[in-house]
């Protein structure tokens, strides 16, 4: 787990470039505290505030705050999520899967029998 680079950064901004700054807002990964993180495009590269992002998975950000990066910038107690389903006829990480079957597995759709 790192934080996130600088590339996928520029990135960012370039999908959003109708923003000014980005932003993120929730509770710090060690204490809690309710953070917020911004990063603003700067003539000498991208100024960032706030704390620090990591992106485990896409789209999905953990934060930390300058205090708690000070002490410590590794993400530690972290542990993603591991889903296994069923893929012709055996249990498998849907992490392992390929491209086209992991796209398969988000358009599943839950059953539900309450409903009749």
């Amino acid at each position: 787990m790192s934080m996130m680079t600088v590339e996928r950064l520029h990135d960012l901004l370039d999908e959003n470039s109708e923003k000014d700054v980005l932003g993120w807002a929730g509770s710090c990964h060690d204490c809690q505290k309710e953070t917020n993180v911004t990063a603003s495009p700067e003539t000498e590269g991208i100024r960032i505030e706030g704390g620090s992002v990591y992106e485990p998975e896409n789209n999905k950000f953990i934060l930390k705050c300058d205090d708690c990066f000070q002490k410590d910038p590794v993400l530690r107690n972290f542990q993603q999520c591991e889903v296994y389903s069923r893929v012709v006829g055996y249990l498998r990480p849907v992490n392992q899967w390929n491209d086209a079957k992991q796209a398969e597995f988000k358009d599943r759709a839950l059953f539900d029998d309450s409903v009749s």
